[in-house]
């Protein structure tokens, strides 16, 4: 009987001790003019919510608040809008104070220098640095070549194999990646770079709390071991004063080209390239095989426009930019599946000062989750983006777009001209926070 009550005691005075913290936590944020919500528990706010149940937290927030509400996800407080007109201005006005505004775990791990993190002049002109890297004729005359090369390979042994085809894609995307980063010298740091990399795109999503054994401290280190590699890669090359005609190549070339970069920001756009693609293309590859398995004839149309394309090559030639161009129900398989499959959820900003939304008032320093996941549901406002494209993302439009879509289309050219498949079954698959088969996503593949 004691020890129950000193049990009944303890879970009151625990009770009472969470009861205050949420309610301090909420008038801590009230302000007037704040959109309503709810900000959940000091530090962690309502981020175990939003990772967790993910649609399902947001669909509850809005039914509850309206499109536009308050909460508190990833360290920041935060003004979640559903608002499709509000969406659009937001994305469009990065000049009047509404700039990107990414987790302090992302901004710590991706570096200062992300692309993704700088405005104004400097994402100018690193977007710069950037988009001279995937001009059409360094994609045609270098990348392409390089792509194909690596997918003949990457493709080559599937045949009679069960292959977690999750596992091979991300393998696909970041190998692909580094070497048309690297060239030949990718060979020589592949093996220790990926499972580095694999860590720091773990820690980009995460609670910023540097402790021992959590997703940000293993993403952190990463980041430190591939700013080694990078950084001791950056010198044999300055030592050995070869020519490399590789996007490292071009980025050293600093003398020859009008965006000049000192060595961290080559490596963190190098961490950009690798990070921003990654995702992308690896889910995008993987979904797409397992949508064409579940839709035969799409499938067999897929098959019939890429078999026409090897019918008229030999064996050895190339996929060019010509084939790629021809590639019309492969592009639309590719944003079907993006579409379906909602690989990006939103996007974050951040307000640089006070100001009004929508009747709101949003304070200096605060997150805006621009969340477009449910836009890829509605054919209306789809259709809409389709025929009038997301200029939404105003600056923000992915520079390396094309260059992802000719890699997963380079991929699928070999995967269907080579194998048929079938899933084993039994794999589940997440679609929040990232699109995921937590134990792998198992095809049997045999020779087409």
């Amino acid at each position: 009987m004691a020890f129950f009550m000193v049990f009944l005691v303890i879970f009151l005075l625990l009770l009472c001790i969470s009861s205050a913290l949420l309610r301090w936590n909420e008038v801590r944020y009230r302000k007037k003019g704040l959109p309503p919500g709810t900000m959940g528990w000091p530090v962690f706010g309502e981020t175990t919510e939003f990772l967790k149940q993910g649609p399902n937290f947001m669909k509850n927030q809005r039914a509850r608040y309206g499109s536009v509400f308050k909460s508190h996800i990833l360290g920041c407080p935060t003004i979640v809008s559903m608002d499709p007109d509000l969406n659009r201005y937001i994305l469009m006005n990065e000049a009047k104070g509404l700039v990107p505004g990414y987790p302090q775990s992302m901004l710590d791990i991706l570096g200062k220098c992300n692309i993704a993190a700088v405005h104004g002049s400097t994402h100018k002109y690193m977007r710069g640095a950037l988009l001279s890297l995937i001009s059409p004729t360094m994609i045609r005359e270098q990348l392409l070549p390089t792509i194909d090369e690596f997918m003949r390979i990457h493709l080559s042994d599937w045949d009679n194999k069960i292959i977690d085809i999750q596992l091979k894609t991300k393998e696909m995307a970041l190998l692909s990646s580094l070497k048309q980063i690297a060239g030949s010298d990718s060979s020589t740091i592949s093996q220790a770079f990926m499972p580095e990399f694999f860590k720091l795109v773990l820690g980009t999503l995460s609670l910023p709390i540097d402790l021992p054994g959590t997703n940000y401290r293993r993403g952190i280190q990463a980041r430190k071991n591939i700013v080694s590699m990078l950084r001791q890669l950056i010198e044999e090359r300055r030592a050995s004063k070869e020519t490399h005609q590789d996007m490292l190549g071009c980025l050293m070339k600093s003398e020859e080209s009008r965006y000049k970069l000192t060595d961290e920001e080559i490596i963190d756009q190098i961490i950009t390239i690798l990070y921003s693609g990654y995702e992308t293309v690896s889910t995008t590859s993987m979904m797409a095989v397992k949508y064409l398995h579940d839709h035969p004839r799409v499938l067999q149309e897929l098959r019939k426009e890429h078999l026409a394309i090897k019918e008229k090559k030999r064996p050895e030639d190339p996929i060019n930019l010509t084939d790629l161009k021809s590639m019309c129900f492969t592009r639309a398989v590719i944003f079907e599946t993006s579409r379906l499959a909602t690989i990006v959820n939103g996007v974050l900003r951040k307000t640089t000062e006070e100001m009004e939304l929508n009747g709101f008032v949003i304070p200096k320093g605060w997150r805006i989750y621009v969340y477009t996941r449910e836009i890829n549901y509605d054919p209306f406002l789809y259709l809409a983006i389709i025929l009038q494209p997301m200029e939404m993302a105003g600056t923000r439009q992915c520079p390396g777009k094309e260059l992802g879509i000719a890699e997963i289309s380079t991929f699928l050219h070999y995967f269907v001209t080579r194998y048929r498949w079938e899933e084993v079954g039994g794999d589940a698959l997440m679609k929040f926070p990232r699109v995921e088969a937590p134990n792998g996503l198992h095809i049997r593949v045999s020779s087409y």
